[in-house]
C-alpha cells in the first residue's frame, strides 16, 4: 500500500514545478561558478594552491542556502497539494494509515532532494572539467561536497514537513523557511547545536562527517515526532 500512495504522490507532483525546482537548485549553484570564474578566472586561481578544493569551497558556500529554501517549498507544495483540493479527508478515508501518508510525503520529498544531490554532483563536476582545474579530480570530495549538506539537512526537511502537514495556511511553513535560510545564510555565526548550521558542514571540531551523523539521528528523532503528532491530528 505504501507503494501505491508513494506512486500517487508522484503522479501528483507531475506538472507542478517540482521536477523544474528540483533541476534549478544544483544548476543556480553551479551556474554563479559559471559566473564567477567567467569573470573572474584568473584572480580565482591565484588565491588558491589547491584549484579543486578552492572551487568546491565556492560551490559549496550557496549549497546550504539552497538546500534550506528548496526544502521550505518543496514541503509546502507537497502538503498544499492536498490543500488545494481538501483532499485530506478523502486521502484518509482509504484503506491506508496517516503514517503510511506521511511516510509517503517525506519519501517523495527526500527523493527529489537526493536527485538534486546527484544533479549538484554531475554539474559540479562537469564545470570542474571544463574549467581544467587539474588532472588529479578529488572525486570523494565531489561526492562528499555534494550529499553530505543533504544528510545533515534531514533535521530541516523533518520540521519543515511536520509544519507543512498540520499548517491551516502554508504562508507559515514558507515563513519559517526564509527563517531558516537567513540563519543558513548565517551559518558561521550560528553555534553549532542550530540544525540550520549543520547544511554548512562547518563545526568547532572541523569534521563535516559530525554534522552528517548529527543530521541522520536528529532527523530521525523529528520525523517521528512529526508523524506521531500528524497521527493524532483530527484532518483538515
Amino acid at each position: 500500500m505504501i507503494r501505491n500512495l508513494i506512486v500517487t504522490d508522484f503522479l501528483k507532483i507531475k506538472r507542478k514545478g517540482f521536477w523544474f525546482l528540483t533541476f534549478l537548485g544544483p544548476f543556480g549553484i553551479v551556474a554563479m561558478q559559471m559566473v564567477n570564474y567567467g569573470v573572474r578566472k584568473d584572480y580565482l586561481l591565484k588565491q588558491s594552491e589547491d584549484d579543486w578544493g578552492y572551487y568546491l569551497d565556492n560551490v559549496s558556500s550557496f549549497t546550504p542556502l539552497a538546500i534550506v529554501l528548496g526544502i521550505a517549498i518543496l514541503t509546502s507544495l507537497m502538503a498544499s497539494l492536498e490543500d488545494e483540493t481538501n483532499a485530506w479527508k478523502q486521502l484518509i478515508a482509504l484503506p491506508v494509515t496517516k503514517i503510511n501518508v506521511y511516510l509517503s510525503k517525506f519519501t517523495v520529498v527526500i527523493s527529489l532532494l537526493f536527485l538534486t544531490s546527484f544533479l549538484l554532483m554531475i554539474f559540479t563536476l562537469g564545470f570542474g572539467v571544463f574549467l581544467d582545474l587539474g588532472e588529479l579530480i578529488p572525486y570523494i570530495d565531489v561526492l562528499k561536497y555534494s550529499f553530505y549538506p543533504i544528510l545533515a539537512a534531514l533535521p530541516v526537511l523533518a520540521l519543515q514537513l511536520w509544519i507543512a502537514v498540520v499548517s491551516q495556511n502554508q504562508a507559515i511553513p514558507i515563513t519559517t523557511g526564509i527563517i531558516g535560510t537567513i540563519l543558513a545564510f548565517a551559518g558561521s555565526a550560528l553555534p553549532d547545536w542550530m540544525i540550520w548550521k549543520w547544511p554548512s558542514l562547518m563545526n568547532e571540531w572541523e569534521k563535516p562527517i559530525i554534522n552528517v551523523v548529527l543530521g541522520i539521528s536528529v532527523g530521525i528523532v523529528l520525523y517521528i515526532i512529526g508523524m506521531v503528532d500528524f497521527n493524532r491530528r483530527d484532518v483538515k
